[in-house]
């Protein structure tokens, strides 16, 4: 069992909560560049979530843990990456809520798909968008570039639409699952 654990894939998205520590210290810490160094450390944490899905796929190491930490890093990362973010005054409080919000009610639809059915929902595709593009506004808001703001705002709006149209998704599949699961039962 703990060789379907510990796969390099799931090595990786570990590494992803772990990057947490770094990414905090050059946040928050009086060093040289640290606003460039936090955007190092978001930009390795980005590669772990692209490397870690293609591994397992590629190394045939996909593992029903794996569905489950793989989102979960990437909800753990996202969510206290953004409140460092508004602690440092780099993003705004109304979007750090609605990241988080909506990362709860999926995870929480999740585990109540999982309890009902015994399925293990999977990320959808506007979802690993809008993380991306979650993702890339926690990188322009770090670097904090003038120059950058309307690429920001631009990514910011585009982040929105793709978490409304991916918790959408989220919710069919929940209220599909939910019918699905009643139907069977009958």
């Amino acid at each position: 069992m703990l060789r379907r654990i510990w796969t390099i894939a799931t090595v990786l998205s570990f590494s992803r909560i772990a990057l947490l520590a770094p990414l905090a210290y050059f946040l928050f810490a009086d060093v040289p560049n640290n606003r460039v160094w936090a955007a190092g450390v978001m930009v390795l944490a980005a590669v772990t979530d692209f490397l870690d899905g293609y591994l397992a796929r590629r190394l045939h190491q996909v593992t029903d843990f794996g569905k489950i930490i793989d989102p979960l890093a990437d909800k753990i990362a996202v969510g206290v990456g953004t409140i460092m973010l508004v602690m440092v005054g780099a993003v705004q409080f109304w979007y750090v809520a609605l990241v988080i919000v909506r990362d709860v009610l999926i995870l929480l639809g999740g585990l109540y798909i999982k309890a009902k059915k015994n399925i293990i929902t999977q990320s959808n595709w506007p979802g690993k968008i809008a993380v991306f593009f979650i993702t890339l506004v926690m990188l322009l808001s770090v670097l904090n570039q003038a120059s950058l703001e309307g690429l920001t705002q631009v990514v910011i709006w585009t982040s929105v639409v793709l978490m409304v149209a991916s918790f959408v998704i989220y919710v069919q599949r929940l209220f599909v699952g939910s019918l699905y699961a009643k139907k069977g039962h009958s």
